[in-house]
C-alpha cells in the first residue's frame, strides 16, 4: 500500500472505526441469525430479519441524504454506532435473562435498520472528504479491504464465542461499537455546511434524480442491487450449515468469513494494482463470476468445496464493488455526495437486507439448494442483461475520465 495513503491520519482513523463497526455487526448478524433458527426453526424468519432491517432505509432515504448533506457526517456515523451498542446491550439482557424471543430479535433488527440508514451513507460520504480524487479508488480498496479483514474475523470469533453462549457476543458487539463510536467523534475534516435551506420535495429527491440522469451511475448501482438481490446466500448459511453440510456455529461461522476471505485477498491485490482499463467489462464479468460461484456453492455438499466456492464469489464481488464505488464517488459532486450516497445506500440495502428475505422466500418454496441456484443463474443473466441496457456502462474503460466533478 502507498505510503501516501498511509499517513492520511485521518483517514486511517476513520479505517479504523469501519474496522470496528464492521467486526461488530457481522458477529451481531451470526448472534442474531443463530439465536433466530434456534427458536423458530424457520427459513422465513431468518429471511424476515434481512427484510426489517432493509424497510427502514427505504423510508428513510430522503431524509438520510439531506440531513448527511446539511450536518457534520462524522458525528450522524457516531451516533449511528453508539445505537447499534445500545441494541447489542439489550440483546444481551435478553439472552442472559431469558427474555429474548422472535419479535424481540425482529424489534431489534428493526432498530439496527434505522441505524444503517444513516450509517451506510455517511461512511460512503464521508471517504472522499479524507482522501484526494486521484487516490479514492486505491483508498476504497484499502477500505474494503479492512472492512473484509473484520468480516472474516467478526464471523469467526462469533461463531466461536456463541459456544459460551450469545451474552458473551452481544457483549464483545457492544464494546466493538463503543469503540467505533470513540475514534469517530475523533476525526477531523474540513467540513463545510450547506447553506441553510428548506427541506422541500425538490432537495429531498436530487439524490433521486441524479442517479437517474447519469446512466453509468443508474447502471453501476443496479448492477449491485439486481445481481446480490438474486445471488446472494448469505440469509440461508444456518440451514446449509446445519442441514445441509452437518455442522455447528463454528462452521457457520467459517460460511460466513469465506465471501471476506476471497475479498480481502482481492482488495489488497487491488489497492496494489488499481483496475485502469476496461473498468465496464471487468466490472460486468466480475457479476457473472459471482453468479457461477453461487451456483456452485448451491451444489456442493462438502464443507471445504462450499467454503472454496464463496471465497470465488467475494473475490469477484469485491471487484464489483471498488468499481461502483469509485465510479459512484467520482461521477458525483461534493455537494450531492450525501444524497446520492443514501440513494446507493438503499439499492445496498436492497441488494443485501432484501436479498436476504428473498432467499428465505424462495427456501420456503423451493428448499435452500434451488433458491441459492437459481439465484446464481439469475446473477449470470443479469450481466448479459446489463451490458445491452447499459452500454456506457460496459464501454467505460478508465474509472477516472475527465477529472473529478466540481
Amino acid at each position: 500500500m502507498s505510503d501516501s495513503l498511509l499517513r492520511q491520519r485521518a483517514f486511517m482513523r476513520f479505517w479504523y472505526a469501519r474496522l470496528a463497526g464492521t467486526a461488530a455487526n457481522q458477529m451481531l448478524m451470526v448472534a442474531v441469525g443463530w439465536q433466530m433458527y434456534d427458536l423458530t426453526a424457520s427459513a422465513w424468519d431468518l429471511g424476515l430479519v434481512g427484510l426489517v432491517q432493509f424497510l427502514p432505509s427505504l423510508a428513510l432515504v430522503l431524509v438520510a441524504g439531506h440531513a448527511l448533506d446539511r450536518y457534520h457526517r462524522a458525528r450522524i456515523l457516531a451516533a449511528c454506532m453508539a445505537a447499534q451498542a445500545l441494541v447489542a446491550l439489550v440483546l444481551m439482557a435478553g439472552a442472559a435473562h431469558g427474555f429474548a424471543s422472535r419479535a424481540l430479535l425482529l424489534a431489534l433488527s428493526l432498530a439496527i435498520g434505522c441505524a444503517k440508514a444513516f450509517q451506510l451513507p455517511a461512511q460512503q460520504s464521508i471517504t472522499p472528504l479524507l482522501v484526494s480524487a486521484p487516490l479514492l479508488p486505491r483508498a476504497l480498496a484499502f477500505a474494503s479491504a479492512g472492512m473484509q479483514a473484520a468480516i472474516i474475523a467478526g464471523p469467526a470469533i462469533g461463531g466461536f464465542v456463541y459456544v459460551a453462549g450469545a451474552t458473551a457476543v452481544y457483549a464483545s458487539c457492544a464494546a466493538l461499537f463503543a469503540l467505533a463510536a470513540a475514534l469517530v467523534l475523533a476525526l477531523r475534516y474540513e467540513h463545510a455546511p450547506a447553506p441553510a435551506q428548506r427541506a422541500t420535495l425538490q432537495t429531498l429527491l436530487a439524490g433521486v434524480q441524479f442517479v437517474f440522469q447519469r446512466r453509468v451511475v443508474l447502471g453501476a448501482i443496479s448492477l449491485d442491487l439486481f445481481a446480490v438481490l438474486l445471488g446472494g446466500a448469505t440469509a440461508l448459511l444456518p440451514m446449509f450449515a446445519k442441514d445441509i453440510l452437518h455442522t455447528g456455529p463454528w462452521g457457520l461461522g467459517l460460511l460466513r468469513a469465506a465471501p471476506a476471505v476471497g475479498a480481502l485477498t482481492m482488495a489488497l491485490a487491488l489497492s496494489r494494482w488499481p483496475i485502469r482499463r476496461r473498468a465496464g467489462t471487468v466490472l460486468l464479468a466480475s457479476v457473472a463470476v459471482y453468479g457461477a460461484a453461487t451456483a456452485g456453492f448451491a451444489l456442493s455438499q462438502w464443507l471445504a468445496l462450499s467454503i472454496a466456492t464463496l471465497a470465488v464469489s467475494g473475490a469477484a464481488d469485491m471487484i464489483s464493488v471498488v468499481i461502483r464505488q469509485s465510479l459512484v464517488q467520482l461521477e458525483t459532486p461534493e455537494a450531492m455526495r450525501g444524497r446520492v450516497s443514501a440513494v446507493n445506500a438503499v439499492f445496498i440495502g436492497a441488494s443485501n437486507q432484501l436479498g436476504e428475505f428473498e432467499s428465505g422466500a424462495t427456501a420456503a418454496l423451493l428448499g435452500p439448494v434451488g433458491s441459492v441456484l437459481l439465484g446464481g443463474i439469475g446473477s449470470i443473466a443479469i450481466a448479459v442483461l446489463w451490458a445491452r441496457w447499459f452500454p456506457a456502462l460496459a464501454r467505460r474503460n478508465r474509472l477516472v475520465e475527465d477529472g473529478p466533478p466540481p
